[in-house]
């Protein structure tokens, strides 16, 4: 199959890829990321092999995309919070906080930055994959080109490094 029957196939299914997309994900604009991902691991896939049926798998890469995404986002969100303190999470600002704990929370933030700005530079990457990609720890080291015991052991210190900035600014 040629670039240019993909792209006709790609253009008259374009619309109904990008509902089931919005669908899967509940937002347009992550939709709209993952149809030109799809557009582009498509034309990467014609250029390695050939594709017997190819609006199958048009659909079934969009959708393992999405799938992706979807995993993505939930570890996130599951590891951010699984990995902090309680204490920590309540002591976080609300937008409806009061002037000292927004000054809390601000001092909490340049203290981070602060901790977090004297790390190594890989330190920093590990933290940036992980807590603000939502990269899975595997995903972090092959990337890096470490050991999974070493992305582990990195990160565990970093969030020590981080809930012992928090205990520092809660303590009288």
């Amino acid at each position: 199959m040629s670039q240019s029957q993909f792209n006709q196939v790609f253009l008259t299914q374009r619309v109904t890829l990008l509902r089931t997309l919005q669908r899967m994900v509940n937002n347009p604009s992550t939709a709209e990321d993952l149809l030109q991902e799809t557009y582009l691991r498509v034309t990467r896939a014609l250029n390695e092999r050939s594709v017997e049926h190819l609006e199958p798998f048009v659909y079934q890469t969009a959708r393992n995309l999405a799938l992706d995404h979807l995993r993505s986002r939930r570890i996130q969100a599951r590891t951010v919070v699984e990995d902090v303190p309680i204490e920590v999470l309540e002591g976080i600002a609300s937008t409806h906080s009061t002037p000292e704990e927004a000054h809390q929370a601000a001092q909490l933030l340049e203290r981070l930055s602060v901790s977090l700005s004297q790390l190594s530079a890989r330190q920093q990457r590990i933290f940036i994959l992980s807590r603000l990609h939502g990269c899975s720890y595997q995903e972090i080291a092959e990337e890096l080109d470490v050991s999974l015991s070493t992305v582990q052991k990195e990160l565990k210190l970093i969030m020590a490094i981080c809930i012992g900035v928090a205990d520092r600014l809660n303590r009288p």
